[in-house]
């Protein structure tokens, strides 16, 4: 099993958009990879959220990061998160 790593732009949004690396991980790991632009890769998943987000509280949340499968490792580029 090959080591996920995610860029330091991925990183530098998980905050923003309110993921966690673990879930990354488990996405990748567990969700089916499609063909996304520029020759990556993209999964998602849904997990539960029952919280607020911004002032407005959500049931669900799904995560969805766009990867390069290269040689040595998973490099995660960046990751979308979508509230519902």
């Amino acid at each position: 099993m090959k080591p996920i790593r995610l860029s330091n732009h991925a990183l530098d949004y998980r905050e923003v958009r309110g993921f966690s690396e673990e879930e990354v991980i488990e996405v990748i790991r567990n969700g089916d990879w499609v063909s996304a632009k520029k020759n990556r890769l993209e999964s998602k998943l849904g997990f539960p959220y029952e919280k607020e987000w911004n002032g407005k509280y959500y049931k669900t949340k799904e995560v969805k990061p766009v990867f390069v499968d290269e040689e040595n490792e998973i490099v995660v580029i960046t990751v979308y998160t979508y509230y519902s």
